[in-house]
């Protein structure tokens, strides 16, 4: 194989502006990161929380604050995705979660 067939591009090439956030949840103080959220929410339309295991509780919390009482009315919750990962072989199952914001 000659160099010149192995052409890798380096680097994150972006062509339109996304206006999707992905945000992992973890352990964190729930109102803490409510309010990290705002500014974010507020220059996107939409806003995703994921969550695995026992941070799931925490990112239900964070939803539930930003369209309840800090955003009222002008969020939704748009879909909210439930899935579980098997470990192959092990036959330990870890559930995550998948939360969609979007600003009205």
């Amino acid at each position: 194989m000659l160099m010149e067939e192995v052409k890798k591009e380096y680097g994150q090439e972006q062509i339109n502006k996304p206006e999707t956030t992905i945000l992992h949840i973890r352990n964190d103080p729930v109102m803490q990161v409510a309010i990290d959220i705002l500014p974010i929410l507020g220059n996107k339309k939409k806003v995703i929380l994921r969550a695995v295991g026992n941070s799931i509780p925490n990112a239900v919390a964070v939803a539930n604050i930003i369209t309840e009482k800090m955003l009222h009315g002008n969020s939704r919750v748009e879909k909210i995705k439930l899935d579980t990962e098997a470990a192959a072989g092990i036959g330990r199952m870890t559930s995550n979660i998948e939360i969609i914001l979007i600003k009205i």
